[in-house]
């Protein structure tokens, strides 16, 4: 698991605010884009000059001038790299915002939400955190042209209403070719107006994922802790799929979702036929989960059967559907085709059950969270990539 937030352990010339800078380790960048940058010392040779601050790693490079503004930072982030980018506050905290790397980067954008979910990952914050909105502007300004996808999510970041809006355009303006995927519980969609102003946006690829958790409006809103989400969320589909936008229908596996799993899958296959994807999901052991363990936890072995039932249904639809989260043998080989590796790299692991495993590099494995807080008793590594079946 990598470490995204941590403090610094000297810092020279303390900055007055929180500042976002990309990275860069070339010591022969033009002089002109160095001001902007952070200059990331590895290895030995030459510190150039111009850069906006200087970066290293356990102690001060001798090369480095006095007054150059500097920190030093751990061994744990040792894989910083080129076109990475940090925030660092006047406190000292660091945190990595952005690896050019990765393939799961994502802007948070409030811990603020109108949902109290029993497994919410993000335990949801009264406190004003807009910076976090102002800190998502600067890191879009920095960010590779090229990046080919980014997440934005939160707690509920449509709660910012005109200023979410005014993100996405933003977004759109500075990364044009960026595929958006947007975590939002769909309830301000559910306003008809707001809906229209991010239909306004007509940005070229760009998707919602919205959570439903059951057919029955009751159970969904007990999930959610929320009365009468289950009528806006499904309202909020509604008016975005109105306005021709991509959504995403996610599902979390736990006690109180996998029993109505199949009814569920029917529900979205004769009322929601028209959504884009439809992912479910493994539980994540963070957040409210750990503290909800009791009326959350089932293991996936137990639900197999209802999974498989749920994917039939929705394929036979003609729904695209995926499988996240889950290691690879917990799912029936019929869930395979809609099997998917999703896990963000920065916190996927392995089970010590599972080094003998042949497949390994098909598995998603577990959140990290999961290996240190508990997981399924029921693995079973694959010993034969020829058959796929024969395990320990």
């Amino acid at each position: 698991m990598l470490t995204l937030t941590g403090r610094v352990i000297w810092q020279e010339k303390r900055t007055a605010q929180r500042q976002v800078f990309s990275l860069s380790t070339n010591r022969t960048l033009p002089q002109p884009l160095r001001g902007g940058k952070a200059f990331l010392a590895k290895g030995s040779g030459p510190i150039p000059v111009g850069f906006a601050h200087y970066l290293a790693f356990n102690s001060r490079p001798e090369a480095l001038e006095d007054g150059m503004p500097c920190i030093l930072l751990g061994d744990e982030f040792r894989y910083l790299d080129d076109d990475d980018v940090i925030a660092l506050s006047s406190d000292g905290r660091v945190r990595s915002l952005y690896r050019a790397s990765s393939n799961h980067n994502s802007l948070l954008l409030t811990e603020q939400c109108n949902n109290y979910c029993l497994m919410c990952s993000q335990p949801p914050k009264r406190v004003d955190d807009s910076w976090l909105l102002h800190e998502a502007k600067e890191t879009v300004r920095v960010i590779p042209r090229e990046t080919r996808n980014l997440g934005i999510t939160g707690g509920e970041p449509t709660l910012y209403g005109d200023e979410f809006i005014g993100l996405l355009y933003h977004i759109k303006n500075w990364l044009p070719h960026t595929s958006l995927h947007i975590l939002s519980n769909g309830r301000t969609f559910a306003d008809a107006q707001f809906s229209e102003k991010y239909a306004a946006v007509n940005h070229p690829d760009m998707m919602v994922g919205i959570p439903v958790y059951s057919a029955d409006p009751a159970r969904h809103d007990y999930v959610v802790q929320a009365r009468g989400a289950f009528d806006e969320t499904i309202r909020g589909i509604l008016n975005l799929k109105r306005l021709n936008q991509k959504v995403e229908i996610r599902i979390v596996l736990h006690k109180q979702t996998c029993q109505g799993l199949p009814e569920l899958a029917e529900f979205i296959a004769r009322n929601l036929l028209f959504v884009d994807h439809v992912a479910l999901m493994a539980l994540e052991m963070t957040g409210f989960t750990r503290a909800n363990l009791d009326a959350l936890w089932i293991d996936p072995i137990e639900y197999k059967s209802e999974l498989s039932k749920a994917v039939k249904i929705l394929r036979s639809y003609g729904l695209k559907t995926s499988v996240y989260n889950h290691p690879l043998c917990l799912v029936n080989r019929d869930v395979e085709t809609s099997y998917v590796k999703s896990i963000s790299d920065w916190k996927n692991e392995y089970a010590t059950e599972c080094e003998p495993c042949v497949r390994k590099s098909d598995c998603g494995g577990f959140f990290s969270s999961g290996i240190r807080h508990g997981y399924s008793k029921s693995i079973q590594p694959f010993l034969s990539v020829m058959s796929g079946t024969e395990r320990s």
